[in-house]
């Protein structure tokens, strides 16, 4: 059964991270807080860990939809093709924020996504991913957590979600009530801007 580990976004327990930063870079499978809903996750250049995600979500994993999770800009240029300035701007204005941008992905993407065109990236507004993120070094491959139940899409509840994923997974951070709502997704791989779903933040940033 996965770790519980309470953390607060003022101030991310630095002791705990690294615990949770050691299990990522075994192998290991966390939960965590964005600024939306919460997510599931492992370290990008660890295949292992990359094959136990796509085999929860029951996809392979040369096909799944997962996204990159970065603490910042900076680590953009590794997996994305040279912005132009338009794009750079909206992303600048936009992130850190509640917004998933599909953007065209460059050469050097991990192995088992050479073969995308794009790549999902995101930069929640949320000390305690950005925080576990700044101290591995490198983004997290991330996915949703969503619900079988019908009226709630997605569980907000941290002890909630350890009971239902705890056997699946090594940590469930406790960043405290998740939220319900998804992130905006826009493509940003050509000429104009697209909002492929309308979730959690404001579109103005277009």
């Amino acid at each position: 059964m996965a770790e519980l580990i309470k953390l607060y976004e003022e101030n991310p327990n630095e002791r705990e991270l690294e615990k949770i930063v050691a299990i990522l870079k075994r192998g290991g499978l966390v939960i965590y807080p964005t600024d939306t809903v919460y997510g599931l996750g492992c370290d990008i250049t660890n295949h292992k860990a990359l094959e136990r995600l796509a085999q929860i979500k029951q996809v392979k994993l040369e096909k799944a939809n997962f996204s990159f999770i970065c603490d910042d800009m900076s680590h953009l240029s590794d997996y994305v093709q040279q912005m132009n300035t338009s794009t750079f701007k909206i992303l600048k204005r936009a992130l850190p924020g509640p917004y998933t941008f599909i953007l065209p992905g460059s050469r050097n993407l991990p192995k088992p996504f050479k073969k995308r065109k794009t790549v999902g990236i995101r930069i929640p507004d949320n000390n305690i991913i950005r925080s576990l993120i700044s101290a591995l070094g490198n983004p997290i491959v991330s996915t949703s957590i969503r619900d079988d139940d019908d009226v709630l899409e997605y569980t907000t509840d941290p002890e909630l979600i350890y009971e239902k994923w705890g056997h699946l997974v090594d940590v469930v951070i406790d960043g405290g009530y998740g939220d319900n709502t998804a992130s905006t997704i826009i493509d940003l791989s050509s000429d104009e801007p697209e909002v492929v779903r309308e979730g959690k933040g404001d579109l103005a940033i277009l």
